[in-house]
């Protein structure tokens, strides 16, 4: 790696996980389980979430899960994105690289913890009729932000990703698993569905200053200087990958013409900064050789 791009790399690698240096422990613990999990090399969820999109696609569940004002209100009361917003995203990448590339064990565990972190995110929100309870446990919460992730991420790869094994559906598939163990029930299997449960929540979705407010934020995250250059490309590229009544929603412009090809050029530069393969796959295929090698000294 070259002189210029170390402490880039070493700025990327604090946002998303943050430290700056060396592989971090939970990565790590990730070569000590009993199975092979739930997903493996070659298929879809590895290939999706082995990709770089996932850095677009991220800020596009956030925009999208926004519009629904109980998870709306659960951010606004509980979180705190605004104190710690690196902190708040390296947890998510946390879950998902567990579930993806850990044990079925290390994945139960890991969403077992974001339940119960949800426990205390409840309260009230104004309604149109008046205040509404939320709580971030309730099912239609639960499943809203699993649909809104899982557009997000097919989405962003299908426009800068390699071809997905067993394309979309398979995909859809893979990550209802995720959604069980969030305690989604009956989530979707096929894009199809997907789009149809998506469709479901129009009535519901809401514009106020709340959502303008993680908007702005999203435009214009407090990242390190030399990151600031090519996020608002991703953040065109998010909003490009956006259906149209979703950004209008959002009263979000659209993106200007060649974003996309433009956000596929940022990628491609911070894959060579990072690397082909996450530690998280690295941990995993070690997993499984060892296992592998387990099992066949047991059948000599």
């Amino acid at each position: 790696m070259s002189r210029i791009s170390e402490p880039i790399r070493a700025r990327l690698q604090t946002t998303l996980s943050g430290q700056p240096a060396g592989v971090p422990a939970w990565i790590t613990a990730l070569e000590d389980g009993e199975d092979e999990g739930h997903f493996g090399p070659g298929s879809a969820a590895w290939a999706v979430h082995g990709d770089l999109p996932t850095l677009v696609a991220g800020i596009r569940a956030l925009l999208t899960q926004a519009l629904h004002p109980g998870a709306m209100a659960g951010v606004h009361d509980h979180s705190r994105y605004r104190d710690d917003p690196f902190g708040r995203l390296a947890g998510t990448i946390r879950w998902i690289m567990t579930v993806t590339y850990g044990s079925t064990a290390d994945a139960a565990t890991a969403s077992d913890w974001v339940l119960r972190l949800h426990e205390r995110v409840r309260g009230e929100y104004l309604g149109e009729h008046g205040p509404i309870a939320y709580a971030a446990n309730d099912p239609e919460l639960l499943r809203w932000v699993h649909l809104a992730f899982t557009d997000a991420f097919l989405s962003a790869h299908e426009l800068w990703g390699r071809p997905i094994p067993g394309g979309a559906d398979a995909y859809v598939n893979d990550w209802a698993t995720a959604g069980l163990l969030m305690q989604v029930t009956d989530p979707p299997r096929t894009r199809q569905e997907l789009q149809d449960q998506l469709r479901s929540y129009a009535p519901v979705l809401h514009y106020d200053d709340r959502v303008a407010d993680v908007v702005r934020f999203l435009r214009r995250p407090p990242l390190a200087p030399l990151l600031r250059p090519t996020y608002p490309l991703l953040f065109q590229g998010a909003v490009a990958s956006l259906p149209d009544d979703l950004r209008e929603l959002l009263r979000l412009p659209r993106a200007p013409r060649g974003t996309v090809p433009a956000a596929r050029v940022v990628l491609k530069a911070t894959g060579r900064v990072l690397g082909t393969r996450s530690g998280a796959e690295t941990a995993a295929l070690r997993r499984r050789a060892r296992l592998e090698a387990a099992r066949a000294t047991r059948s000599a």
